[in-house]
């Protein structure tokens, strides 16, 4: 493990009393357009210290959570080592009763936080389905990560929300369940996010936010920007609809090189509030 350059704001507790645990996964080793997103863990943690401890719309005081931020997986040369060091990493967190947070680094890095969790549906925000079975000849691929996925937990357990982006071999290959941004726009997100909720056989939920999800004129620095996506309000509706079910969260894509500080400090901000939500409403289950 390495250590990061910044500690994620409000996370000082020791591993084994805290609640949730953060890990940053520096990797970005199959990005297909702009590279950049290795450094996105740490200007994540930079970007967190720019809130208050107390999000009072949620009346939850940040400091009376116990948060451990493990620091960075150190930065490994192949898709297969990063996923199997990740894996070993986030199965520690989850074993230990934790809740994981990991902060990307390319989308791939889902890959291995759900091969390390137990019997969960995943939801994806993000603007690609991201359903190949393979890109570049690597069934690794960022590209691939909800195919992977549905590998691990079956294609009935997956849904992508809010995507604008779907390939012709995508189309042509039987295709998980998914709700595109323009039904997202016409219908609205309280509707759409319900319905997608509902489509969900496992109770429990892992979610994975890829930064481009959201319209790039909410979140430009990111790798592969689409247009006509959700709006930042829009994922902060969805991650309280889904916070009772939510036991586990990536957010990925983030490329400082590309930013001009927004999209670290909306992602970092979106953490505080999986912590939040979650930490207010999965206690009345």
């Amino acid at each position: 493990m390495e250590p990061p350059t910044a500690r994620f704001a409000f996370a000082t507790a020791d591993f084994e009393e805290a609640e949730y645990v953060i890990l940053g996964v520096p990797f970005d080793l199959t990005t297909t357009f702009r590279h950049g997103a290795k450094a996105g863990p740490n200007a994540i943690r930079e970007a967190s210290h720019g809130f208050e401890p107390y999000v009072f719309e949620h009346d939850v005081l940040l400091t009376k959570i116990k948060v451990h931020d493990a620091g960075n997986i150190e930065e490994l040369g192949t898709p297969a080592d990063m996923v199997r060091v990740t894996e070993a990493e986030v199965t520690k967190i989850v074993e230990a009763g934790k809740f994981p947070i990991l902060l990307g680094g390319e989308h791939s890095i889902t890959i291995p936080a759900v091969r390390a969790m137990n019997d969960v549906g995943v939801i994806t925000i993000d603007a690609h389905l991201d359903f190949r079975d393979e890109y570049d000849k690597n069934y690794l691929s960022h590209a691939c990560v909800l195919r992977r996925n549905a590998d691990r937990v079956g294609i009935e357990n997956v849904l992508a929300y809010g995507i604008r982006s779907i390939s012709i071999e995508e189309k042509r290959a039987p295709m998980p369940e998914y709700i595109d941004a323009y039904t997202i726009h016409d219908e609205g997100v309280e509707k759409t996010f319900k319905k997608a909720l509902n489509m969900m056989k496992r109770e429990d939920i892992y979610f994975s936010l890829d930064i481009d999800g959201i319209d790039p004129a909410f979140a430009p620095g990111t790798g592969t920007p689409e247009p006509f996506g959700l709006s930042s309000i829009d994922v902060k509706k969805c991650i309280k609809m889904m916070g009772p079910r939510m036991v586990g969260f990536d957010v990925t894509e983030v490329s400082p090189p590309y930013d001009n500080g927004n999209t670290a400090v909306l992602a970092a901000r979106l953490v505080i509030e999986v912590i939040a939500v979650t930490h207010k409403l999965r206690k009345k289950r």
